[in-house]
């Protein structure tokens, strides 16, 4: 049974081949993670600063005067009708 195990037992240099593997791949990791944060801080100020428009075009709005012209669904239909 002890040579069984032996046998199966990965070699020293292939036990180095799978680190470095994980190696690049936790670098690849990384990279990915960061550009990812970097979208997402971007995407945030874009959010925030979109918020900001939309809360002064609503305030401009709510700051004007009610038209005297009606609305088309106020107007009375021509006499010919």
């Amino acid at each position: 049974m002890g040579l069984f195990y032996e046998i199966n037992m990965p070699s020293l240099n292939e036990l180095q081949q799978q680190l470095a593997e994980l190696e690049v791949k936790i670098t690849f990791q990384e990279g990915t993670i960061e550009d990812l944060n970097q979208a997402i801080i971007e995407q945030q100020f874009l959010i925030d600063k979109l918020q900001h428009q939309l809360r002064l075009i609503a305030h401009k709005l709510s700051d004007l005067q009610p038209s005297n012209i009606a609305s088309q669904s106020e107007e009375t239909p021509p006499p010919h009708y």
